[in-house]
């Protein structure tokens, strides 16, 4: 089986590449960059689902894959605040997308912000933190969880999250 991730992050492939030891060793990984064909910051569920959705299955039919993943992350308004959230598509050839979300904190004002002034989290993460590629590394999560969840690991659940259901409707079709 050859599964392809619609990315090229390095914590969304590891990610992949853990959760995916449930399918044991007869799994080949491959990633791509892909456009999301959404915002560069997704603003909402809806718009985060559509990305990794659209992440998946531009994987899926670019590439010789026979199960297609995305991952995207994004933020949400809420009455509490700005929060992460975080999304991802499994998409067999022919079948509709299973879906499953993660975590989500609240982003602190100085961050939230920022963003609703027009800018990208990658970047003032970058410049919060005073490091470069949090995107790439603990992502803003690791930062605001004081790295007891990192992106990494935040995605891994998403992709247990996938995995399962899919091994579940696999069982019960």
């Amino acid at each position: 089986m050859i599964i392809g991730i619609g990315s090229t992050n390095a914590a969304k492939v590891s990610a992949v590449k853990k959760a995916c030891s449930a399918f044991g060793s007869s799994v080949s990984i491959v990633s791509a960059s892909v456009s999301s064909g959404v915002s560069d910051q997704p603003f909402s569920d809806e718009e985060t689902i559509q990305g990794a959705i659209n992440r998946a299955n531009n994987v899926l039919n670019g590439e010789h894959t026979d199960i297609g993943i995305g991952l995207e992350g994004g933020v949400v308004e809420t009455a509490q605040g700005l929060f992460l959230c975080n999304w991802g598509a499994l998409i067999v050839k022919n079948s509709a997308p299973i879906i499953a979300g993660g975590a989500r904190i609240p982003l602190p004002d100085e961050i939230a912000n920022r963003l609703r002034a027009g800018e990208e989290l990658g970047p003032v993460m970058d410049s919060y933190a005073k490091r470069k590629n949090v995107r790439k590394q603990e992502g803003a999560i690791g930062i605001f969880t004081n790295e007891l969840v990192s992106r990494g690991k935040m995605f891994v659940h998403v992709m247990e999250l996938l995995i399962g259901q899919y091994l579940y409707q696999k069982r019960n079709q």
